[in-house]
């Protein structure tokens, strides 16, 4: 049998990589709820992939995580590509493929024995991915205001300058004035 020089016990071991399952599942159940392509199953396989490529960069194979950004680019391309195809939009999936890379950082870090940065990091990725659906989180989320503010593809951007909306003529500007009487 092969032994791996590793400071923690197999015990403490393989609770960091149990740890990063539970975690990481429930990440992956919010998105299944939500829809998504990439649910529970996929978001627990990259978490625990990750936890156990944590203990071998603990292990002194600090390259092991570097391979695994690697591949959940790839994993987090596939998914904005696949949602892109299908339903025919521009970009779709980006939260998901952002979601699936916090997974695997919560995975690594659960692996690596930050099992407390791992809980909090989950909790703060699941307050942002449901923020739009829960009361008192709707009032901070973007999307509600967004309508008050002028957004950056409505500026013309015909040379490198942004033109902000107050310097560009308005429809109005071609009418002539008025005199009051």
């Amino acid at each position: 049998m092969m032994s791996v020089a590793h400071s923690a016990s197999t015990t403490t071991l393989l609770v960091r990589v149990l740890v990063a399952f539970a975690l990481t599942f429930v990440l992956g159940f919010e998105r299944e709820l939500r829809g998504s392509p990439a649910g529970d199953r996929t978001f627990s396989l990259i978490g625990t992939a990750s936890a156990v490529l944590g203990n071998l960069a603990g292990a002194g194979s600090p390259n092991a995580i570097a391979g695994a950004v690697t591949g959940i680019g790839f994993i987090g391309g596939g998914i904005v590509f696949r949602r892109t195809v299908r339903s025919g939009q521009m970009v779709d999936g980006i939260t998901t493929a952002a979601a699936v890379f916090a997974t695997a950082a919560i995975g690594a870090a659960a692996g690596a024995g930050l099992l407390a940065v791992a809980a909090l990091a989950t909790a703060l990725v699941l307050i942002a991915l449901e923020g739009p659906h829960l009361p008192l989180l709707r009032l901070i989320d973007a999307r509600r205001w967004s309508p008050d503010f002028q957004h950056d593809a409505d500026l013309d951007r015909d040379d490198d300058r942004a033109v902000l909306p107050d310097a560009a003529p308005s429809p109005d500007d071609d009418e002539q004035p008025t005199e009051s009487r």
